[in-house]
């Protein structure tokens, strides 16, 4: 086998994988049941085709090198790191080889089953790893037996005794066992040695899938309903690179903050997987070995939650540029791509790896401003795949277009989605709490049996009237991080003027008036908003505030006395969206009006 025939082997496995993303997220209830098994493995699959399909003559050796290495940046979840380990461990007992015999394949395999072992703190049989043995187990045995055996019939044997391995998994796990499915991992796996197989025997590669293929009508199956307490939140992961990495250590200190941790790659990369309740802990970790990259941390409580409420007809997603209560996250399920934030050369996931209260914190004694950056297409992409796989529709509502680029970066991922749901990304022109009305719209209207279209309808008519109101309690903020001239602050400050931030229709952001005297400042706010909401007949308001709670409280009073038409209010922790530009003291008020058929909690949170 050279390099040709393992490239076009490999891609047909992957087209297999792919094809069954949707079925492996079903069937996923270990060692989580966090329903993306098969987005996770068919997105770690798929960083390897370019490599593939690049293939231009070179040796097998340096073609696994370099399939191995995207592979292990591309690794996603558990299961992805333990392949992208799996083909480490092929390269490096490979070598420079320029081809494969059946003997030198075997002993790529054994090595390749050891080095995916060997990734897990606490490896567990009745996984992805049994299924993996067996394959190699099962060519070695195969070869002794009948030395003379060509790659066809070997690998056609092998894929038998995967598929039968794939079905006693069921029998090795209770948590299989009770759910009544085999391991979603294993069962990708042997998808991907079946799709090598198929290659070797017939010449032909299997087909990529096309999205319409991937109905749920295909699977003669529930979703999977598991009793159990998830350990911990966060599936956490990174990427560390360094000239020579302690692996033993790392993996000492890592085993310490959580579950589920594998560790893949070399000495000079190394990816990290792990389950955690505090992501940074692992990143802290993880920067005293290397250089970081590739951070993220995803919400498994929230795509638990959000799985067992598929009767919904679309899930909402929203970027971290949206602030918005807990209890309206938690209640309508309302998935988050963080943004990112830079202190220096320190990164943070927002409202994952540093809370509100932290970054306030960091804002005022960090000697470094701190820079923030849409999520990369890549953190879209991951989510939106997983979604879509659950969902026929998913919404997302992102931070306006004219302030930030996170809105293309949105639609950029939605075309690259490979699934049965249909991606539909709206622009807000808003940001903050504003934004955040918005999003809680669109997820009471999924909560309430709305299609996605009527959904988008009501969204296109509340964009065009929900405003966005920010009072910067010092501007020196806004100076230190280059939005505003240091002169500007001169002037406020001599003339005791308080500048008021708002969204404009166009969705752009900048200077709606002014406050003049510093005493009283929140019930000057409050009538400013006031004037601007004169003849609504119904509101729906929402406060932000950046640890300025009571003043948050007063702003919440003396809107509630000076109009009586307020009908739902909120508050909540202020985020970086304008915060990073505001500073402690920031207070953000958003007005909509609130429609007669909509569903009104009536509350003050």
């Amino acid at each position: 086998m050279d390099g040709g025939a393992f490239a076009a082997a490999m891609i047909s496995g992957i087209h297999r994988v792919i094809a069954q993303q949707e079925y492996l997220n079903r069937i996923n209830v270990f060692p989580v049941a966090d329903s993306d098994t098969g987005t996770n493995l068919s997105l770690s699959l798929s960083a390897a085709l370019p490599v593939l399909r690049a293939h231009d003559d070179e040796g097998l050796g340096r073609l696994l090198a370099a399939t191995a290495d995207a592979l292990l940046d591309g690794a996603r979840g558990n299961s992805g790191a333990i392949v992208a380990q799996f083909f480490q461990g092929m390269s490096d007992r490979t070598g420079d080889e320029a081809h494969y015999t059946t003997a030198t394949f075997s002993g790529a395999m054994q090595s390749a089953a050891d080095y995916a072992r060997d990734a897990l703190s606490q490896p567990r049989e009745g996984t992805i790893l049994t299924t993996i043995s067996v394959f190699a187990d099962e060519i070695e045995a195969q070869l002794q037996a009948s030395p003379e055996l060509l790659f066809p019939a070997l690998l056609r044997k092998a894929h038998r005794r995967v598929d039968k391995a794939v079905e006693e998994t069921t029998g090795q796990l209770d948590v299989l066992k009770k759910a009544g499915v085999v391991d979603a991992g294993a069962k990708g796996f042997a998808e991907l040695v079946g799709g090598i197989a198929e290659y070797l025997a017939s010449g032909k590669v299997a087909p990529p899938p096309e999205s319409d293929l991937l109905s749920d009508r295909e699977f003669d199956i529930q979703p999977v309903a598991v009793d159990k307490h998830l350990s911990f939140r966060f599936c956490t992961e990174c990427l560390v690179s360094s000239s020579d990495i302690d692996r033993r250590k790392l993996r000492e200190e890592l085993a310490q903050l959580g579950d589920s941790l594998v560790l893949a790659g070399s000495k000079r990369k190394a990816k990290i997987h792990i389950h955690v309740d505090n992501p940074d802990a692992v990143f802290e970790i993880a920067r005293k070995f290397g250089e970081l990259s590739g951070v993220k941390a995803d919400d498994m409580h929230r795509q638990q939650h959000g799985v067992q409420k598929r009767a919904r007809k679309f899930a909402v997603i929203t970027d971290s540029g949206a602030d918005i209560c807990d209890d309206d996250m938690e209640r309508l399920d309302i998935h988050m791509v963080p943004c990112r934030i830079q202190f220096g050369d320190r990164g943070f996931l927002d409202k994952v790896s540093i809370s509100t209260d932290e970054f306030y914190r960091e804002l005022e004694n960090n000697p470094h401003h701190p820079t923030t950056s849409q999520p990369a297409p890549g953190d879209f992409r991951r989510q939106f795949q997983f979604l879509a796989s659950h969902f026929n529709d998913v919404l997302s509502v992102n931070l306006t277009s004219k302030a930030s680029g996170t809105y293309e970066s949105a639609r950029s991922a939605a075309s690259r989605i490979e699934a049965s749901g249909h991606i539909h990304v709206v622009d807000s022109l808003n940001a903050s709490v504003g934004q955040g009305q918005l999003a809680v719209l669109a997820a009471e209207c999924a909560e309430r049996g709305l299609d996605v279209e009527t959904t988008a309808s009501k969204l296109r008519e509340q964009i065009a009237n929900t405003r966005t109101y920010a009072l910067l309690y010092d501007l020196g903020f806004a100076v230190r991080g280059g939005r505003l001239p240091r002169w500007l602050k001169t002037v406020t400050d001599l003339l005791r003027i308080v500048p008021v931030i708002c969204t404009k229709p166009d969705g752009r952001i900048g200077v709606g008036g002014c406050l003049f005297g510093r005493h009283n400042r929140v019930v000057k706010f409050a009538r400013y908003v006031t004037r601007r909401c004169q003849g609504s007949t119904a509101l729906g308001i929402s406060i932000g505030h950046a640890v300025c709670g009571d003043d948050a409280s007063q702003l919440a009073n003396e809107l509630g006395r000076l109009l009586p038409n307020v009908r739902n209010l909120t508050i909540c922790d202020l985020g970086t969206a304008i915060g990073v530009h505001g500073g402690p003291g920031t207070l953000i008020v958003s007005t909509r009006p609130i429609g007669l058929d909509e569903h009104i909690p009536g509350r003050v949170d």
